[in-house]
């Protein structure tokens, strides 16, 4: 039995490296799926950081707009894909004038329809802030707001995640997802 997992956080705050060892204990061919473009050098030495962090560990897919093609192909040949991140896949569908809630809606049935591999999307909660000032930034907070709260609801266990430590706000806790993904 498949499970899918949203981790939600701040810039900075541990998401990634509590997903990466979700991914790591919840199956034995992870993929991590990129949805960044480095585009400049800041973003390169980001991307490179990162990949050092993960070392080997996962096979690395590289793929910033078709989200769920990506998914049902990647699922032949893992058992656990982690999409880092959803907030810069927004951004990217944005900046390539794609429709965010269809792109969302879509992936949100490729998460019902995926059956062979456990998925873990990690994301920026970017509304706890103040009201952005331009109506690009408020669009953007309103899709992501949107997009988290539809995967929120299709995801089996939702966590957030502050100064590293993971708060479990659906399913269940951190503790218990290995054991609960290799009972099935």
């Amino acid at each position: 039995m498949t499970r899918h997992t949203l981790v939600l956080g701040g810039a900075r705050s541990g998401k990634t490296a509590f997903a990466e060892r979700l991914a790591i204990r919840s199956g034995n061919q992870p993929a991590y799926l990129a949805t960044a473009e480095a585009l400049d050098s800041e973003m390169r030495d980001r991307v490179a950081s990162h990949q050092r962090l993960r070392g080997k560990r996962f096979a690395t897919i590289e793929e910033p707009l078709a989200l769920s093609d990506t998914l049902f192909s990647a699922s032949v040949s893992h058992d656990v894909i982690l999409v880092d991140c959803l907030t810069l896949w927004i951004t990217n569908l944005l900046v390539a004038n794609e429709d965010v809630s269809k792109a969302v809606s879509e992936l949100g049935a490729t998460l019902v329809q995926l059956k062979r591999a456990n998925v873990i999307l990690v994301s920026n909660e970017v509304g706890l802030g103040i009201v952005p000032d331009n109506a690009m930034a408020r669009t953007f907070r309103d899709l992501a707001g949107a997009a988290h709260q539809r995967l929120a609801e299709i995801c089996d266990d939702v966590y957030f995640v502050v100064a590293g430590l993971p708060m479990t706000l659906k399913g269940v806790s951190p503790d218990e997802i290995s054991s609960r993904i290799h009972e099935a």
